[in-house]
């Protein structure tokens, strides 16, 4: 496979893509996903729900947990469906099964939908992956409308909400509920304001989520990424923006969905069994400089 971490180093070229969330496919160069990772029965007959798993880091956790064993339900939105299809073909490869559910996770059914499918198809859920998500940066707060503060906090954190409430009561002790937070909500971000404060809100809601499901041995946890080469990139920024995408970093690149995996297959893993409440930072050495 192509290491294009190395190319990265130097740049990524400009690119930008019309809507959000972006389309995988369309990607220049293509992000790696977790094709060469091995499996070894880790999470062999779970069941895991991930929104926004059709690409980026959604798609290399589904990957991953196929590799490991792992029967999905995966969440996207309608103009998705290339992406999704794509992932579904990826994933059935492994010789797990794997239902596709579409449908904006801001609507809290969708995420009752997401649950019963899972229990209609597998009997069970076991993992609960809350990824889905947007953003929309501006050069000034008040640029930030009424309606993108709500929206953004809708897909962003009350999806959160609504998928945790319709799972909870069929999961078990060793059973585990994964958010994708971000760099940001430990750093700040100028002109992601709105999205930074729902990836703040996310940690607050995993500790303090962890501490209420302790007693039942439902271990809630968080990865929080630094800059990742995903569709929601070029779809968000600028051409400019995006060639210089990661450079920041002490790794002086972005990172790779396929670097994600591991972490959110310990979180879920009997590997991970006295991890609850805390978080997983993955940002090529980013917040060394907080």
């Amino acid at each position: 496979m192509e290491d294009i971490t190395k190319k990265q180093v130097e740049g990524t070229p400009p690119q930008t893509q019309p809507d959000q969330p972006g389309i995988e496919s369309e990607m220049n160069p293509l992000p790696t996903q977790p094709y060469e990772y091995k499996g070894s029965g880790k999470l062999k007959d779970k069941v895991a729900i991930i929104t926004g798993g059709d690409s980026g880091i959604g798609r290399a956790v589904a990957i991953a947990y196929a590799k490991e064993g792992a029967n999905l339900v995966i969440n996207y939105v309608a103009k998705e469906e290339q992406d999704a299809q794509e992932t579904k073909r990826q994933v059935e490869e492994e010789g797990v099964k794997v239902e596709l559910v579409e449908g904006n996770i801001a609507e809290p059914e969708t995420s009752q939908r997401l649950v019963d499918k899972a229990l209609e198809a597998f009997g069970k859920i076991n993992i609960v992956v809350n990824n889905a998500a947007v953003q929309y940066p501006v050069d000034h707060f008040l640029e930030i409308t009424n309606e993108q503060w709500r929206e953004t906090f809708s897909i962003n954190l009350d999806g959160i909400f609504y998928l945790c409430k319709a799972a909870v009561p069929h999961l078990k002790e060793g059973d585990s509920i994964i958010s994708t937070t971000s760099i940001n909500a430990y750093r700040g971000h100028a002109t992601l304001i709105d999205y930074t404060t729902t990836k703040g809100a996310i940690v607050g809601l995993t500790r303090s989520l962890a501490q209420n499901l302790a007693d039942q041995g439902i271990r809630v946890n968080m990865v929080a990424p630094g800059p990742i080469w995903t569709p929601l990139i070029p779809s968000s920024f600028d051409a400019e923006k995006v060639s210089e995408f990661g450079t920041e970093t002490p790794m002086k690149r972005p990172g790779q969905p396929s670097e994600l995996a591991g972490a959110y297959v310990l979180l879920a893993s009997p590997e991970g069994s006295y991890i609850t409440g805390q978080c997983i930072h993955v940002n090529g050495g980013l917040t060394m400089h907080s």
